[in-house]
């Protein structure tokens, strides 16, 4: 069956909520905000918080919900973030118990859902500076760089990776800092070793694009990030979106300015 192209984020969540686009959302709708999602017990969710404000790099947080309550709100945007991403993941104890599209049998009525930047939103930009940037989803590696510890959250930095000509890497920075909820300018250019990376083409998620002469690894924090904090905290429970597969809201990025939209 041939995916349908959606051409607004509107259209998507609605193919989402219909079953009917379970791929993931890089290289789609160009320049609207992308989101990761983590959903934690309200006991939890001050912590969460608080580790989003110490980590604002890795955790840029733009959203959260009243406990049990799925609406969200973004700039404007309401969705029901039980059924408008397109697979999630589902821990209880610590244990992976589930993989869906839909949320509607995992929701708890202590629920509290956040939306964290993501990447995916600077990939365009970076292709009109000239960047080949893949339409795939890049791949990702757990680093042996710590984040700030908040309450009960603590973990490593997971960070992706984009080849950047080496003559463009100023270029890089300069555009992706334009977007802060899209983590912001690089953590790290060049030997991914200083990251505590064995082996950049073996990723912990994803599939290596290979790097090119004249090109170099350019890494950027990752919403991956907190699913490697969740098993520190011990919850009876949590969700998050499957890597790759984002909620996508309404709002327009616009490259010529900086955004700080987090509501």
């Amino acid at each position: 069956m041939t995916r349908p192209s959606p051409t607004h984020p509107e259209d998507l969540r609605r193919l989402v909520a219909a079953g009917q686009w379970t791929a993931p959302t890089a290289g789609i709708l160009d320049d609207y905000q992308q989101a990761n999602l983590v959903v934690v017990p309200s006991a939890a969710a001050d912590d969460f918080a608080e580790y989003c404000r110490r980590n604002p790099e890795v955790c840029p947080l733009l959203a959260r919900t009243n406990p049990g309550d799925p609406r969200m709100t973004y700039d404007h945007c309401t969705v029901d973030v039980r059924t408008m991403l397109p697979r999630y993941r589902v821990w209880e104890r610590n244990t992976l118990v589930a993989e869906p599209t839909d949320l509607t049998e995992h929701w708890r009525d202590d629920a509290v859902a956040f939306a964290l930047g993501c990447s995916h939103t600077f990939d365009a930009p970076l292709r009109r500076a000239g960047i080949p940037v893949s339409h795939a989803a890049p791949p990702v590696y757990v680093t042996d760089r710590g984040t700030v510890p908040a309450g009960i959250f603590a973990g490593p930095l997971a960070v992706s990776m984009r080849p950047v000509p080496t003559s463009l890497v100023d270029t890089a920075t300069e555009v992706t800092g334009r977007y802060p909820t899209g983590h912001g300018v690089p953590v790290h250019v060049g030997d991914p070793s200083a990251l505590g990376i064995a082996d950049v083409s073996r990723p912990d998620f994803g599939v290596y694009p290979g790097v090119g002469e004249h090109t170099v690894s350019v890494f950027w924090a990752c919403g991956v990030t907190p699913q490697l904090a969740i098993p520190e905290a011990h919850l009876d429970y949590a969700i998050t979106h499957f890597a790759g597969h984002m909620l996508v809201f309404d709002t327009l990025l616009d490259a010529s300015e900086s955004l700080t939209r987090g509501r």
